[in-house]
């Protein structure tokens, strides 16, 4: 087995393929935008060449579909599941999450804020409106990490949302 450094992108390759028998990098995107993309953001291409790269290193096996444009599947080894556990039990470090907004980027450099704070507005309240519906099509079902981080995402949305209003304090359709 060849050692490599793992990434949160190798999690996240090594976890969705915890969740499933095996994937193809498209299948693995597909994944991604429908949940961890909202609390993790990472390029597409990185799905592509992270599957490779723990393939060679031992972590995943790579076959190739008999027919058809024969795809690459991947599955997680023995040895995978041993690091995505090791990974899941480890201790995190009390660091912060890092915060990138363009948006509050321009407020620290001067910006007018009521024109960004409309936007955000709209915007945060449609992401809230999709998390909520979210929640309600997730309740009582048996995904307990999804709905915690659901959760965790509805409360960030809130919070902006509190924020922008406060910039843009005469806008009436509060959420």
């Amino acid at each position: 087995m060849k050692d490599i450094r793992l990434t949160p992108t190798s999690y996240i390759v090594l976890g969705l393929l915890m969740q499933v028998d095996e994937a193809t990098p498209y299948d693995l995107k597909t994944m991604v935008s429908g949940g961890i993309g909202n609390l993790w953001s990472l390029q597409h291409t990185q799905l592509y060449a992270e599957p490779e790269r723990l393939a060679e290193a031992g972590y995943l096996t790579e076959t190739r579909e008999d027919g058809g444009r024969h795809r690459k599947l991947y599955r997680i080894t023995p040895a995978g599941r041993d690091a995505f556990g090791a990974w899941l039990s480890a201790e995190l470090a009390s660091e912060l999450p890092e915060l990138r907004d363009i948006s509050l980027l321009k407020v620290f450099f001067g910006a007018d804020p009521r024109p960004i704070a409309i936007g955000q507005l709209r915007a945060h309240r449609e992401k809230l409106r999709e998390y909520t519906e979210l929640e309600q099509a997730l309740s009582g079902t048996q995904v307990a990490g999804p709905l915690a981080t659901l959760r965790a995402g509805i409360g960030h949305e809130r919070e902006w949302i509190r924020y922008w209003t406060d910039l843009a304090p005469e806008d009436d359709d509060r959420t």
